[in-house]
């Protein structure tokens, strides 16, 4: 399907991409970012603050940035990485595409700027499928070395999911995995819990800050009020963050709104405890599959240990 380009009121170029049964998801090229998602319901799936700084040299808050090449602080560059900061093109010379039926595609790419290589001395090609088909949201990053020497990189795909109620919401798939708490300096800990769960009333504060080490290829959010599960399937990133910032942070953060925290939730695939090394002329390739589905998991219509592990 062709790609649907248009211009923001401040000229900034956003791609449109739609698909027979009606969802829709849209994409800015700076950041290479998707900032929505929507189901044939036209019910939007990711969250994007309200008080979103809409402008270059800031990444919006919420729907999918992309951190790389380093997550968080975890080394010497600005936080999260120059990546959601850069104005990405279309790429004029991407992999063939598998056969698909009813699949709208865009495929962008980022390459190193004079500036970049300033901060952080290694030329690369950052390159992004996005495919929208009924159901589904696909992103594919590949990363290859273009330089004489090795590199290094963490990365991440940060995925702010809209839900209804964060007191509501279980994520399903990481119990008794070792994380790293980025609230206590890093240390590690082992999930005890039977799911991740988040309730003020037990916890005054519910901040979350965390990074789920070796984690499985499918994690389940599940949104008891919507009666519906995100299903997040990913490769070649073998962690997952998962992070909220409860109500102190974020009336602290000023592109966030003080109540945002109580609708939204982050779960990230990502390479984070193990970096990825690349040697001159070597790719790494990652992909991450949403799907939202209806759920009654209250009434027990829906096992997420089925939707985990694939059990009919």
């Amino acid at each position: 399907m062709p790609v649907n380009m248009i211009n923001d009121a401040d000229g900034s170029p956003r791609v449109i991409l739609s698909e027979p049964t009606g969802s829709t998801a849209e994409v800015l090229l700076y950041g290479g970012q998707v900032v929505s998602w929507k189901n044939e319901r036209r019910e939007e799936l990711l969250f994007v603050t309200k008080k979103a700084l809409w402008k270059p040299s800031k990444a919006v808050r919420g729907g999918i940035p992309i951190y790389f090449p380093q997550f968080a602080n975890f080394g010497p560059l600005e936080r999260h990485g120059f990546a959601r900061n850069r104005l990405w093109s279309l790429d004029p010379s991407p992999s063939p595409l598998s056969p698909a039926n009813n699949q709208s595609t865009v495929d962008l790419i980022l390459r190193c700027t004079e500036d970049d290589l300033k901060a952080w001395p290694h030329r690369f090609e950052l390159r992004l499928r996005i495919s929208l088909s009924a159901g589904k949201l696909t992103l594919i990053p590949r990363v290859r070395n273009t330089d004489n020497k090795a590199f290094s990189f963490t990365f991440a795909l940060r995925n702010y999911f809209s839900v209804s109620d964060i007191s509501e919401v279980r994520i399903e798939g990481l119990e008794t995995l070792d994380y790293f708490d980025n609230l206590m300096q890093r240390q590690r800990y082992t999930e005890q819990a039977d799911a991740i769960t988040f309730d003020g009333e037990v916890v005054p504060s519910s901040q979350i800050d965390r990074v789920y080490l070796s984690t499985p290829t499918k994690i389940a959010i599940i949104d008891h009020e919507k009666k519906r599960t995100f299903v997040l399937r990913k490769e070649g990133m073998g962690d997952s963050a998962v992070w909220n910032p409860w109500d102190k942070k974020a009336k602290a953060l000023p592109d966030m709104g003080d109540e945002d925290f109580k609708i939204m939730l982050c779960v990230d695939s990502a390479a984070i405890e193990t970096p990825v090394t690349l040697k001159p002329l070597e790719e790494w390739k990652g992909r991450q599959e949403l799907s939202a589905v209806s759920s009654s998991y209250c009434s027990g219509q829906l096992d997420p240990r089925k939707v985990l592990h694939g059990f009919s």
